[in-house]
């Protein structure tokens, strides 16, 4: 196997349950040291696919490959099993320590004691409850139980590590500091992860790749950048926050820019659009600058557009301002710039963009 190969590939998967089709995956691979976000919406089909890799759910049909072998039932699926660990939701401790909760894999595979305990501490010490080893499991928060999940996952020194929403259950501050943890010992130990979540700031902070899926099915795979700046179509635009989404029909093309007609109003585009088709314009809230003198002539950006502030919603760290363009259009901005520009309903401002921020795709 080469650097390049990748370490797991899955061709033609179909997993059916209850009679119906769940899951349905042409393709797919996972890099060695890759970490792989699956995000969608709920019935998605992301804890599926996990459970179809670890092999607790059948397959219908398809082929799972890894290091250039095919898994078959038997021997070779066992042997697979044992190069993967699998943290879910909830932490599913057993009754005991959480040492011996840590411990329970390495016992599984007959290591001695003293190389259990070097890695068993080893793990504590990594996931920062070493100072738990003595506790018993039913006596802990929801998140030493978390991390003593992790940390026994991760005991047994897995080639993949497949995380199901590991911090769904978890308040704020907790999710932020175990996140930081596990961004850290993904790094350190080189742990190839596949990561479903519904938080984006988890996917955008842990992933190479960003996989967005929508029932059974893999919409778009790509860096979280791509994804979330060049969305394939309009369902994973709206997934992952694009509100500026309209309906276009493309002009004319001059020195690698184009035109779009929306609404009446021009935006234009960097590249070469086909004239006269229709198409689906994005630009992401926090792309739209807004200000109260025209900067059209001082800047470079290309789309400024004179607006009436229809909305403001303050959402905490930072507000939404909705206007009114002539068309409709969201900007993120910070608290600190609401209150320098003085921005009220109804107030009248400058909307603008750059061409390199607008992203379109054909309407399908």
């Amino acid at each position: 196997m080469n650097d390049n190969d990748p370490l797991l590939e899955i061709c033609n998967l179909t997993v059916v349950r209850g009679g119906s089709t769940v899951l349905q995956v042409p393709s797919f691979s996972l890099h060695p040291n890759e970490t792989v976000a699956l995000i969608g919406p709920n019935g998605a089909g992301k804890s599926s696919f996990l459970l179809a890799l670890a092999g607790l759910l059948p397959l219908e049909s398809g082929e799972i490959v890894f290091r250039q072998q095919a898994i078959i039932p038997g021997f070779a699926s066992t042997e697979y099993r044992r190069k993967l660990a699998m943290v879910f939701q909830e932490p599913l401790l057993f009754d005991t320590t959480v040492f011996d909760n840590v411990a329970v894999g390495l016992r599984l595979r007959r290591l001695g004691n003293r190389e259990i305990t070097e890695r068993v501490e080893s793990c504590l010490d990594r996931f920062r409850i070493a100072h738990l080893a003595g506790r018993s499991a039913r006596k802990l928060s929801g998140g030493e139980a978390q991390r003593t999940s992790l940390a026994r996952a991760f005991a047994t020194n897995p080639e993949i590590i497949l995380l199901d929403e590991p911090f769904v259950a978890l308040d704020p501050p907790a999710r932020q500091i175990l996140s930081d943890d596990l961004e850290k010992v993904l790094k350190e130990s080189g742990t190839t992860a596949i990561l479903t979540t519904h938080d984006q700031m988890d996917a955008l902070r842990l992933a190479d790749r960003m996989v967005v899926m929508n029932q059974g099915e893999i919409i778009q795979s790509g860096t979280p950048s791509s994804v979330h700046n060049q969305p394939a179509n309009e369902f994973v635009a709206t997934f992952v926050g694009v509100e500026n989404i309209f309906t276009g029909i493309v002009g004319e093309s001059n020195n690698g820019l184009y035109s779009v007609s929306v609404a009446g109003s021009i935006i234009e585009v960097m590249g070469a659009g086909a004239p006269q088709e229709s198409v689906v314009v994005c630009i992401r809230p926090e792309h739209v600058v807004i200000s109260m003198k025209n900067p059209e002539g001082t800047t470079s950006t290309r789309n400024v557009f004179t607006c009436t502030v229809s909305k403001i919603v303050e959402l905490g760290l930072f507000t939404k301002v909705y206007l009114d363009c002539g068309f409709p259009l969201v900007t993120s901005i910070t608290n600190q710039s609401l209150e320098n520009l003085k921005l009220h309903q109804g107030s009248r401002a400058f909307a603008s963009f750059k061409a390199t921020a607008v992203h379109v795709f054909r309407k399908g």
